[in-house]
């Protein structure tokens, strides 16, 4: 059940079960951690402006803004506008993925049992896209609308031919991401199945989610200061919000 206390530096504490999906507006000022409790899970993430949904994650921006191919502390998430929706403050992890994608209706249906609502209820199987499309539609977006997305604590290595690589059980018992919010955004969540994950029986992992009260950067911020295009991104929000943020 979800807990609420806005008096509480932790506002907010919900879990999302395996094979669920998620959304909120998540204010800037508020962190997002989010929790592996059992390891091994992946969680499928969408995010957008929120006053301007045209705006939203951009993986290569923000891979070539910072020279990696993994995303960890010390990292911020680009919009296609060159600002910064997120940077990551905290991470027990070491390596998310931004390559692999998210696993499709079509994938779903040739690697997993085929399961009806009917039959299985809350517990049938679903796949990201379909995740993804449920939320999208609360909040005035389509399928068209499925941008590319980031797979937290999973992760995907370049082997020896250049193929990718998915890297099963990634992250342990009790690792957490935290992403702390640069700019008003929407955020979409859905704990299925990484695509690349060859496992014959769809994983059952959930995850813990919390959103916590976060002070503004500091001069000495980690995430600020980590490249000069991060320093570049920063001003690019500053003058977004001193305009209004529209």
């Amino acid at each position: 059940m979800i807990e609420i206390n806005t008096d509480s530096n932790v506002m907010v504490k919900d879990q999302l079960a395996a094979g669920a999906h998620w959304s909120m507006i998540v204010r800037r000022g508020v962190m997002l951690r989010l929790t592996d409790p059992q390891g091994g899970a992946n969680v499928s993430m969408l995010m957008y402006n929120a006053h301007e949904k045209l705006e939203r994650y951009n993986a290569p921006d923000t891979l070539k803004a910072q020279h990696t191919f993994k995303l960890t502390q010390g990292h911020c998430l680009y919009s296609d506008m060159g600002r910064i929706i997120c940077s990551i403050t905290g991470d027990t992890v070491g390596w998310h993925d931004t390559v692999g994608g998210f696993l499709s209706e079509k994938k779903l249906q040739n690697q997993y049992p085929h399961q009806s609502y009917q039959a299985a209820q809350n517990d049938w199987n679903i796949s990201a896209e379909h995740a993804f499309s449920v939320e999208l539609a609360k909040h005035g977006l389509s399928h068209r609308d499925i941008s590319a997305n980031l797979n937290l604590f999973s992760k995907v290595v370049i082997d020896s031919d250049g193929k990718m690589q998915y890297v099963a059980n990634n992250s342990r018992a009790g690792d957490h991401i935290d992403l702390r919010f640069e700019m008003d955004a929407l955020v979409i969540l859905a704990t299925c199945p990484h695509p690349m994950n060859s496992a014959g029986n769809y994983p059952k992992l959930g995850i813990d989610i919390e959103l916590h009260k976060a002070p503004p950067p500091a001069d000495d911020d980690l995430c600020q200061n980590a490249c000069p295009e991060n320093q570049r991104g920063f001003q690019n929000n500053h003058l977004y919000h001193l305009t209004g943020g529209y």
